[in-house]
């Protein structure tokens, strides 16, 4: 059977499936952290609830600034990879297949980001993130200095506690403010708005 050379076009074919099957195992990662998230801080309660120990709840907010850095850096390598088959792997395999005539690849990934309520549902998402991630580990914390039945030393691991996750409140307000859909004009069609 005589070699048959890899054309750019089937090369980049493989690039895309190869990066979309990254972008849904990053999703469904992601989409779990949530779940995850729920579940550690209904363990938590629930065992600081029986032990009468307020001090087991700065066990949470570690426990949530790694869940949510981790949340965090999958959907935004989310967002890059669907960055990248818009703005580069698209357009190179359109360039390929119509050999410059505006044919527009892989559609549903603009398409979908012009539903007009793709705003509400990111604010929605932000509101979410940062009650999992950040609200219920301030609130933990919020319940061990009322409790005030503690030491010092873990009164000052509360504060740095507390200084982290708000670190963490900020870069997913940043990301979703730098996430946040922007129309931009194609400068390939007059007029083809992309957000």
């Amino acid at each position: 059977m005589p070699e048959q050379d890899v054309t750019v076009g089937q090369l980049l074919l493989a690039e895309y499936e190869s990066v979309k099957s990254e972008q849904r195992a990053r999703i469904g990662f992601r989409d779990n952290l949530l779940y995850v998230t729920l579940a550690v801080v209904a363990g938590v309660i629930a065992a600081t609830a029986q032990a009468k120990q307020p001090s087991m709840l700065l066990a949470l907010p570690p426990v949530c600034l790694v869940l949510g850095w981790t949340y965090l850096v999958n959907d935004e390598k989310i967002s890059a990879i669907g960055l990248y088959v818009r703005d580069d792997l698209g357009p190179r395999l359109a360039g390929l297949a119509a050999h410059g005539s505006g044919f527009t690849t892989f559609g549903w990934e603009a398409y979908h980001r012009t539903d007009t309520r793709r705003r509400s549902r990111k604010a929605i998402q932000t509101v979410i993130d940062l009650t999992a991630f950040c609200a219920v580990p301030l609130a933990a914390l919020v319940v061990f200095w009322a409790d005030g039945g503690s030491g010092g030393l873990l009164v000052a691991l509360s504060v740095l506690e507390a200084l982290a996750v708000a670190g963490l409140a900020a870069q997913v307000v940043r990301y979703a403010k730098a996430a946040a859909p922007r129309c931009r004009v194609r400068e390939r069609r007059a007029g083809e708005r992309h957000c």
